[in-house]
């Protein structure tokens, strides 16, 4: 491991972190020790005199003239002095995967450039303060879970560095949501901003897990301390991308393993969708970790209501039951001593959230009632054969139908908000059924439009940058967190994003909790009010759904994420109760 690097601040309330001095950099790059002459016999690149490794951000089947694909690194290398202009595009930016791995190769990291300076508040002076004396306390992981918009990713970053004046910490790891032209660069001009503190940041996103795993592997670096943006991601422990997150997060190991910051305003559906904080409740408790690998096991053994049925482990339905488990998650978190968790409401208050009942023409009614009846029918026979993939699929196609004979009137209630003078987020989950054919009726009024959906369909952060500017009235993105599209933000060039007020339109209900508060907190940030409206077919299945959706959206913000008694409704009302849950929490 790299020697630790002196550093020139001595707490999160330093002068440099509060951001009234600007960042230093001495004018000979960050050193660090010599590369390892283990390097060559473990088959990674080693650069001769005058020479350094180039790790290199070469996008999918792009040409790539003298550079060469590393399997173990996942990364294409060049080796040489300076860089061929045919590959200069694919320099990778600072705090980049790709960068952070090229530094770890070579005996001298590059020089970084000057960031912006930010300034930090005291809200996110006084957060990183809480976090940093968990972490002195002998902590594994912490729960930030602050209302969207507070300024959890300012706050990390200023733990982060409190943190490394605690103990020697050299890497750091980010994983952050996508879409990666946006969260990427986000994070990365956060940390200049704030400063990096000296430390070798390493920002990613959490469906490239996978390469940061296989770079350990290969080049045994580990990181001393994970910040996990959006953990609510990694609540499931069936997927491949819980396997990378346990051996980046050390969540397996005793010994050696980093601290987590786990971030997150909607942690889970339910006490058993956890796994990531298990380290911490087995610290807690002073029991071995091996106890806690099966966190649904050990829940009930402390005496939760949970059991396993059909589908696995299920937390109970009775409310006073539900009521004292989250009673005893939050006294495990909160009431411990120091915290593990830091919960933080949005000072400028809850969002509206509000149903936009939409009246069928009699033709789109036929269309609509000839789609349930067919839906139904589908759903029964699945339900009988116990055919779950043939359910989903049936799920699926009648949400996107439904939300299909919607699109109009989506696109006229846009055009009335657009000519009162508002801009319009627009979140749909489909892209055939719903983002396309709203986007292309609102481009042929004569409004523009930015979107962000689609792979690679748009350059996402310059689509949400001609949003924010005001160049675009309208946003239709499919995206649920990690991005920001609130007015007045501070914009990478210094500039500010349009003062215009900002409203929010579900174009169909959400399923899951967790999904509709991140979305609405795309808008509804940084000290700006944004109302959302949730769009259903009157009269319809849908209108039950949107009514559930809003009624359990303010149940989001506690420790356990959600109230699943939301989910199991919306089952029941679709018919699709004998379904897992996952069939709805992430559809």
């Amino acid at each position: 491991m790299p020697g630790r690097r002196r550093r020139s601040t001595t707490s999160s309330r330093s002068t440099t972190a509060r951001g009234t001095t600007s960042r230093t950099r001495t004018a000979a790059p960050r050193k660090r020790a010599a590369a390892k002459p283990s390097k060559a016999a473990a088959g990674l690149p080693v650069a001769g005199p005058g020479e350094r490794v180039w790790v290199l951000a070469v996008p999918f089947r792009a040409p790539a003239p003298g550079a060469v694909w590393h399997p173990g690194l996942q990364a294409h290398v060049w080796v040489g002095g300076e860089l061929p202009a045919a590959l200069v595009p694919y320099d990778p930016p600072p705090y980049s995967f790709e960068r952070f791995v090229e530094d770890e190769l070579n005996a001298d990291p590059r020089p970084l450039p000057e960031g912006r300076a930010l300034t930090p508040r005291d809200q996110q002076c006084d957060g990183a303060d809480v976090v940093a004396t968990h972490a002195a306390a002998g902590g594994r992981v912490f729960l930030l879970g602050d209302d969207p918009g507070v300024g959890k990713t300012g706050t990390a970053i200023l733990a982060v560095k409190a943190i490394a004046e605690q103990r020697d910490v050299s890497r750091v790891l980010v994983v952050a949501d996508r879409p990666a032209a946006i969260t990427i660069p986000h994070w990365s001009r956060s940390i200049a901003g704030f400063g990096d503190g000296e430390l070798r940041w390493c920002v990613t996103t959490w469906d490239r897990l996978g390469k940061v795993a296989a770079v350990q592997r290969a080049t045994g670096a580990r990181f001393d301390v994970v910040v996990a943006d959006e953990a609510h991601m990694v609540r499931h422990t069936t997927t491949q991308r819980w396997k990378h997150w346990k051996a980046v997060s050390g969540a397996g190991r005793v010994k050696d393993a980093p601290y987590v910051l786990a971030c997150t305003a909607t942690p889970a559906h339910t006490p058993l969708e956890l796994p990531y904080l298990a380290p911490q409740f087995a610290v807690q408790h002073g029991e071995a970790l091996k106890d806690w690998a099966d966190l649904p096991a050990r829940l009930a053994a402390r005496g939760f209501h949970v059991e396993r049925g059909r589908y696995g482990w299920q937390w109970t339905e009775d409310a006073d039951e539900r009521r004292a488990d989250l009673a005893t998650l939050q006294s495990w978190l909160a009431e411990a001593e120091p915290p593990a968790t830091l919960h933080r409401p949005a000072p400028w208050g809850p969002v509206s959230v509000s149903g936009a009942p939409v009246a069928l023409t009699p033709a789109e009614r036929a269309s609509y009632e000839a789609e349930w009846s067919e839906f139904r029918a589908e759903m029964q026979l699945a339900r009988r054969s116990r055919q779950t993939a043939r359910g989903r699929a049936a799920l699926l196609r009648f949400r996107q139908k439904a939300g299909l004979i919607r699109v109009q009137a989506t696109v006229d209630w846009v055009k009335a908000q657009v000519e009162a003078e508002r801009q319009v987020a627009v979140s749909v989950e489909f892209v055939e059924t719903a983002a396309d054919p709203i986007r292309e009726a609102l481009l042929s009024a004569g409004i523009e439009v930015a979107g962000i959906y689609g792979r690679d369909r748009f350059d996402v952060e310059a689509e949400r940058l001609r949003f924010q500017r005001g160049e675009a009235q309208v946003c239709v993105f499919t995206v649920t967190a990690s991005i920001s599209l609130h007015a007045g933000e501070l914009l990478p060039d210094g500039a500010h994003a349009s003062e215009l007020p900002r409203v929010g339109l579900f174009h169909q209900p959400r399923f899951s909790g967790i999904q509709a508060r991140q979305v609405t907190g795309r808008t509804h940030r940084d000290g700006k009010t944004s109302p959302w409206l949730v769009a259903f077919a009157e009269d319809t299945v849908e209108e039950q759904v949107a009514r559930v959706m809003v009624e359990r959206l303010a149940v989001t913000g506690s420790t356990a994420g959600a109230d699943t008694s939301a989910l199991q409704e919306i089952a029941e009302l679709l018919e699709a109760d004998w379904l897992p849950a996952t069939a709805l929490a992430e559809s």
